[in-house]
């Protein structure tokens, strides 16, 4: 390891010694989209809708250093072997960091589209991309031209390397891809519905699960040896044990499994907060895993027992809704509170905060990174405008928008979505929480 990255090790090493062993993290402002852990099992770095990632000490649940440079929510993050990491983002640019520094080492860009997963070569010179402009790159840390992979329909969703170096992805068209050195696909498999996860075990075996809430394991033959049904939500993330032995597998519902991948048994279930697991990291001792959900958390876990551990094992935060209960207008927003905040006052969301929307021009927002199509439209948010933009979908009404694709077909509710968010977010005194029903 560099004499510098040495350095940075040993000073955050002293600092979370000094810290208290009940310290609480801030939470991300959004959901935690991405979750990785360094080598040494000392830290973990996390990407969240909120368009940050965050360095934490895992001992004492400290953010560390909190990072802002993404246009977009950060959808994968990966510890490099050299004492950085990797963050990527819905803007379709892969920044890399080093330890105690406030801006990228360098950015590496060449993507269309959001990027949606990051894996590391065995060998650690080459850093392997996967994106919804429908390929995969693979990028060698020490500089140099991309390689670009092309061959799915569709997003590519999920990347990972296999033991002897060759990569590995999957995509919303169904199908597990390996590729050659070269760049040509060698193997396709077909599965039964679109691939959001994908893991690699150290002795080659991958592992592949997305909408059909099944997680299957196959030989780098692409022949299927066994699949293990979770049902019902859809799997959204799969990280294997350091070991191999077992495969935690995360769910929109909000759960993880524990998979004992030789006999395909469920170990047991991490039941979280009934809010989607997007991602999942392990410790390099295989004793502790680290999720990041729905709830903005990032948690611990005994990964023999499933019991939550230590200070990230926080409480589900207040439904910052529960002041509207029973209207119309605010169960459609409800859709909407992972990526907006209502009041000025909340931390930071993937979208920028809709306090004092109406009458707001677009783009507007203090200290929000805007993409620069917003930055040049014409528009000001009203009932009309708000109700517009719903109606024909945000791609349509604002082109270039980072926003995802989303209508509401009701007139009826975008009306009542309209009422709502006239009375939640007008402007009220710092502190003030908004009033429900009278």
């Amino acid at each position: 390891m560099p004499m510098r990255a040495t350095r940075i090790l040993s000073l955050i090493a002293a600092l979370l010694l000094a810290l208290p062993a009940g310290a609480q993290m801030r939470g991300h402002g959004g959901p935690v989209r991405a979750l990785a852990v360094t080598g040494d099992g000392r830290l973990a770095v996390s990407g969240g809708f909120d368009q940050a990632a965050i360095v934490w000490g895992l001992e004492t649940g400290a953010a560390l250093s909190v990072l802002r440079f993404h246009d977009g929510a950060v959808n994968a993050v990966a510890a490099l072997p050299d004492g950085r990491f990797a963050s990527a983002s819905e803007d379709g640019r892969i920044a890399l960091w080093r330890l105690g520094q406030a801006e990228p080492d360098c950015v590496l860009a060449g993507h269309a589209g959001p990027v949606a997963g990051l894996a590391v070569s065995p060998d650690g010179t080459m850093l392997a991309s996967a994106a919804w402009d429908g390929t995969a790159r693979i990028w060698p840390l020490a500089g140099g031209p991309a390689r670009v992979l092309e061959g799915h329909k569709g997003n590519v969703n999920a990347v990972a390397f296999l033991p002897d170096g060759r990569l590995v992805t999957a995509g919303a068209d169904a199908s597990v891809r390996i590729w050659t050195p070269q760049g040509e696909t060698a193997v396709t498999a077909t599965l039964p519905s679109a691939l959001s996860a994908l893991a690699v075990t150290t002795d080659g075996e991958i592992a592949a699960a997305g909408a059909d809430a099944t997680v299957r394991f196959l030989a780098s033959d692409g022949q299927v040896r066994s699949e293990v049904e979770l049902g019902p939500a859809p799997v959204i993330a799969l990280a294997p044990a350091p070991d191999g032995t077992r495969i935690a597998a995360a769910s929109a519902g909000g759960t993880v499994a524990m998979i004992e991948r030789a006999s395909g048994k469920i170990l047991f279930t991490l039941v979280g907060p009934g809010l989607p697991v997007w991602s999942l990291a392990w410790r390099p001792d295989g004793g502790e895993l680290v999720t990041g959900g729905g709830d903005r958390l990032v948690r611990r876990w005994n990964a023999a027992t499933g019991e939550p551990i230590g200070p990230l094992a926080m409480p589900r935060p207040a439904d910052a809704l529960a002041a509207f209960h029973g209207e119309r207008g605010a169960e459609v927003f409800r859709a909407c509170v992972a990526c907006h905040t209502l009041t000025p006052d909340d931390a930071p969301r993937a979208g920028p905060t809709l306090a004092g929307l109406f009458g707001r021009r677009i783009a507007t927002v203090s200290g929000y990174r805007y993409s620069e199509a917003l930055k040049g439209m014409d528009i000001v948010w009203t009932p009309e405008t708000v109700a517009r933009l719903f109606e024909v979908g945000p791609a349509r009404f604002t082109p270039g928008t980072r926003m995802p694709e989303q209508t509401i077909n009701s007139a009826e509710d975008r009306d009542a979505l309209m009422r709502f968010l006239a009375k939640a977010t007008k402007r009220r005194p710092t502190g003030t929480p908004p009033t429900g029903p009278n």
